[in-house]
């Protein structure tokens, strides 16, 4: 129960932290529109390095698969580098779709109560046609977004699980007992690289309705 409770204060605490935000924030000019726009724009980038990161593993990967001789344990060093950097990139990402996902709630749950201050009929209407298309178009990058999330956690998994088998097993053989994981993995890698690209399309389609709504 305590452990519950301390789970409970902390996100009412957050929640509270994260309103007093973007109070202050639109004390100042900035609307929660705009945070939104920042932190789409924010993750767009974030997505584009978890690209290139992604690539980088997949070419570490290529290069290993085509190993010959050589010195195996820089082969190892070079392949755990590439983890732990795409690892990162992987949260970085998370971090930012959960960061659009709290400005969102903020501001949909703001638009939708504004509506009842209309006192045009006309006006209200199209707020909330404007309101719906958003939401529409929001869910749409949302769930692209998490898609490109949910590709790269089984890729890191099989990442780690490779090079900690490299790490334990320097040798030649080693390298070729995982060959079909390889082939495997570099498969995973490239429809991750693509539905991030996916993502970064619709978050781009998504900017550019928001600042025309």
């Amino acid at each position: 129960m305590p452990y519950l409770l301390t789970i409970l204060l902390s996100v009412t605490l957050l929640s509270g932290c994260q309103s007093a935000y973007y109070s202050a924030m639109e004390k100042v000019g900035v609307h929660k529109r705009d945070i939104m726009v920042d932190r789409v724009e924010d993750t767009n980038k974030a997505q584009q390095d978890a690209q290139e990161q992604f690539t980088s593993a997949l070419n570490a990967l290529k290069a290993l698969n085509q190993f010959d001789g050589g010195d195996l344990e820089t082969a190892y060093n070079d392949i755990n580098d590439q983890y732990e950097a795409s690892s990162d990139a992987a949260e970085k990402v998370s971090e930012r779709i959960a960061a659009i996902e709290d400005v969102a709630d903020a501001l949909f749950d703001e638009w939708e109560n504004e509506l009842s201050l209309y006192t045009s009929t006309t006006l209200k209407r199209d707020s909330e046609k404007k309101l719906r298309a958003t939401q529409t178009s929001y869910k749409k990058m949302l769930t692209a977004m998490h898609k490109a999330e949910s590709k790269m956690t089984p890729v890191l998994n099989t990442l780690r699980d490779n090079t900690l088998y490299l790490k334990h097993n320097l040798n030649a053989a080693a390298i070729g007992s995982l060959q079909g994981e390889f082939t495997s993995l570099q498969k995973d890698i490239q429809r991750a690289i693509n539905d991030m690209q996916i993502a970064i399309n619709e978050s781009e389609r998504f900017i550019s309705h928001l600042k025309k709504s």
